[in-house]
């Protein structure tokens, strides 16, 4: 049986639009994650999951222990579901009333680190958990600045950039009694998530490799040195880097205790842009054929489910079973309509699924309440997506 056709008739009674995870590649992907972290410890990207089973299924695993978070309102409902005892909350949070919450809670204020990077951050925290003491966690700026610091690669996340400025920072935080420096986290979003092998760009790939390989390079010797001169003022109980795309890089860095990642468990489409690992799609949604206007086209039901970053093609779902379809140019992947095209188009028939692939990983989710999980050609359960639990917490 194709993959396809198991999809099809595992699903059989459930009426489209829905998603799914196909476990068997989800286990696969997370013993890839595993195997290129080569023994350290595995910090699961919530964001890329939204899911509070597979966070917990994927914990069970071994290779992987704690939750980057991305919210802190996210962060205290998973520990006060029980699924981690050690949160990270990866972006800095100006919710006053979550941190007061957080500062209520003995509890959660020892499973749950939040992230600062300037000195409003400690004040916020500082003024809104009143004699609690808050662990926190200094984001770096990981970003690549070559010609002299003329030229910027990579997220623009902290102003802290080198040595000096995070020792400074860290110097601050440590005289404030009621905040507990845990760690360091540095996250090189130019070489974790940008892909070197764009399809069909050759010229590009070069590019992109060549200024991996000198960012790699530039930020393993600026990371140590960060990592020396805040071990000279405090112990640290983590240092976080990396992300699905360099696991292997980062974890050979002395200075990282721990990796971070997320996306390649459900490996969307743009995770296929790597040479240095490959996964399996884990994560589908499925769209019912609802017209056949002409030949060589058939229309779905829905589907504009784009992901975010800069508007362009590749921010667009992947028609991915059949193989063969792709969009009409006018009319892309629509709210409430989109059109397929090409030959295998006339192999579908009305209330047949097209299965695709989204963009990035845990996007999916706040589209649907429930993840159907798929193993072999059967249903082995379904369970609630965050949204499915009634929390958007984005």
């Amino acid at each position: 049986m194709n993959l396809r056709d198991r999809y099809d008739a595992a699903t059989a009674g459930i009426e489209a639009p829905f998603a799914v995870v196909d476990l068997a590649a989800f286990r696969a992907n997370a013993a890839g994650l595993a195997r290129r972290a080569a023994g350290k410890p595995i910090r699961v990207a919530s964001k890329s999951v939204r899911c509070r089973a597979l966070l917990e299924d994927v914990l069970a695993l071994g290779g992987f222990a704690g939750i980057m978070a991305f919210t802190l309102p996210e962060a205290l409902w998973l520990a006060r579901q029980g699924v981690s005892d050690d949160i990270l909350v990866a972006y800095p949070t100006a919710d006053r009333t979550a941190v007061a919450d957080l500062a209520a809670d003995p509890a959660a204020a020892r499973a749950i680190t939040l992230m600062t990077d300037s000195p409003e951050h400690l004040d916020l925290i500082e003024g809104a958990a009143g004699d609690r003491r808050i662990r926190v966690c200094v984001d770096i700026d990981a970003s690549y600045r070559p010609l002299g610091g003329r030229v910027r690669i990579g997220a623009l996340r902290s102003p802290l950039h080198t040595p000096a400025q995070v020792a400074a920072f860290a110097e601050q935080v440590l005289k404030r009694p009621s905040l507990h420096l845990a760690g360091l986290m540095a996250y090189e979003s130019q070489i974790a998530g940008v892909g070197d092998v764009p399809p069909g760009r050759p010229a590009r790939s070069r590019v992109i490799r060549a200024m991996q390989r000198r960012s790699r390079m530039e930020l393993a010797r600026r990371r140590a040195a960060i990592v020396r001169a805040v071990r000279g003022l405090t112990d640290l109980e983590f240092v976080n880097g990396g992300g699905t795309g360099s696991v292997e890089t980062t974890a050979a860095e002395r200075a990282i205790t721990e990796i971070a990642a997320g996306s390649g468990l459900y490996q969307p489409h743009l995770f296929d842009q790597y040479s240095n690992f490959s996964g399996r799609p884990a994560a589908l949604f499925a769209l019912p054929v609802v017209r056949r206007p002409a030949p060589g086209v058939a229309t779905c039901l829905g589907g504009g489910y784009l992901a975010s970053g800069p508007g362009d093609a590749v921010r667009l779902p992947q028609p991915y079973l059949p193989a063969g379809l792709s969009y009409d140019r006018d009319e892309g992947a629509g709210e409430v309509q989109t059109p397929l095209l090409g030959r295998a188009a006339d192999l579908l028939s009305v209330g047949d699924r097209v299965w695709f692939r989204h963009t990035k990983a845990g996007e999916l989710c706040e589209r649907f309440d429930a993840l159907h999980l798929i193993d072999g050609d059967q249903i082995a359960r379904t369970v609630p997506t965050y949204r499915g639990e009634g929390r958007t917490f984005l």
